[in-house]
């Protein structure tokens, strides 16, 4: 799906009557804006975040600032704002809109390392034959976080961040091999391994298909009417699953939703489901992938709470890599307004780093100076974003940049 561009404070166009010269009295502004229109428009098309400035006979400059929207749906995101800025104005927008797509893109190296650590630490304990060691690790958790990498990967493909479809493959990759190393382990079920490598398997050759414009666009609807059917069972189901046996054990919540979730999807293939009714069911998938991810880092400090002694068999590398690489894609969120992707960020950095690290400083599995040095980087960093942010769009306090991430300008 292509970026939706959203067209505010109309240029002024005029109809143009075909003749074989001008009329005497015409207006070459009326010709001029109607250029200036065009260009400015097909840069808007072809994706090029970057400002222009367009000159027609050395009389006048087609100036305007690319401004960002609350985007709740894949579809939402690079919209244009035609609203005249000042030079300097347009060179922080320019700046910060560049730094956030590299920060997002240096994020590739923390997750390219982020499972690394682990997979050492693993492969060390599968040495000794101490699998017991594996257990600190939740299959559970790993697997959702899996999936909502493997969905997040169809969401930015549709938005166009090549940076984050990297970060969300390597994820993919990355937590797989974690997920096959519990599996050597017998720390995960057997069948629950297969069926996962086939969906990962799938999932990521669609995905490279897709990206390419290779995919037949009936395949892709499929997957993602799938990847919709498949979070909305899978979360409840892992939500519930993750407190036995302080719950029965049941896969009743999983069934609830997978029926409601089929149900859903074929009345939207139908026709039978009102505009309202569309959108919502358009938001649920990227949603149910951050809720996915997001619940990683609540089966991990579960686990951390009921076992202490197997905390010892969680890197302390590992988790401020993934605060980290967390960390680096919360600017690029906040200045594209992608409330999702925003959301995922913050808490992936928030709890499945930082908060992994305070668990392991509370039992003393880290020193008191890497915690206090970790904790003063995170809210240095955060507050970094929010200023530049704030000066980028030329707005007059933080809170107005989340105020706009939310409810939009």
């Amino acid at each position: 799906m292509a970026s939706t561009l959203v067209l505010s404070n109309k240029l002024p166009l005029h109809r143009f009557q075909p003749s074989s010269r001008l009329s005497s009295n015409s207006d070459p502004r009326n010709l001029e804006s109607v250029s200036c229109f065009g260009t400015h428009l097909r840069h808007g098309i072809s994706n090029k975040l970057h400002l222009k400035e367009v000159v027609f006979s050395g009389q006048s400059v087609c100036s305007y600032r690319l401004t960002a929207i609350s985007s709740f749906r894949s579809e939402d995101g690079h919209p244009i704002s035609q609203e005249p800025v000042q030079p300097e104005k347009n060179k922080s927008y320019e700046q910060w809109n560049s730094m956030t797509a590299k920060f997002a893109g240096a994020a590739n190296l923390p997750f390219l390392l982020l499972q690394l650590p682990q997979i050492v630490l693993n492969t060390q304990n599968l040495l000794a034959g101490n699998k017991y060691a594996l257990l600190a690790v939740p299959w559970l958790g790993m697997l959702t976080g899996l999936l909502g990498n493997l969905s997040l990967v169809s969401y930015f493909i549709k938005k166009m961040e090549t940076e984050a479809v990297v970060v969300q493959t390597l994820g993919v990759i990355s937590t797989y091999v974690v997920i096959l190393q519990l599996a050597m382990g017998e720390a995960m079920p057997l069948p629950h391994f297969i069926v996962t490598s086939i969906v990962v398997a799938s999932g990521l050759i669609l995905n490279f298909m897709k990206y390419f414009n290779l995919l037949n666009p009936k395949i892709w609807h499929f997957w993602e009417d799938f990847i919709t059917i498949a979070g909305l069972a899978t979360l409840p189901q892992v939500m519930w699953s993750t407190f036995i046996p302080y719950v029965p054990n049941t896969v009743l919540p999983g069934v609830i939703a997978f029926v409601t979730a089929v149900f859903a999807v074929l009345m939207g293939r139908m026709g039978k489901l009102s505009e309202k009714g569309v959108k919502f069911l358009g938001l649920v998938s990227g949603w149910t992938a951050t809720l996915l991810f997001m619940w990683m880092a609540v089966a991990q400090m579960w686990t951390n709470l009921m076992n202490p002694d197997n905390i010892k068999g969680l890197s302390a590398v590992s988790m401020l890599l993934a605060m980290i690489g967390n960390g680096l894609m919360i600017p690029r969120a906040l200045f594209i307004r992608d409330f999702m992707w925003f959301t995922g960020s913050c808490w992936g950095s928030l709890f499945y780093g930082w908060g992994n690290l305070i668990c392991m400083y509370c039992f003393k599995s880290i020193s008191r100076e890497f915690f206090l040095a970790s904790t003063l980087g995170f809210l240095a960093w955060i507050g970094l974003t929010l200023w530049k942010d704030t000066q980028a769009h030329g707005l007059s306090s933080p809170f107005t940049s989340l105020k706009q991430l939310v409810f939009g300008p």
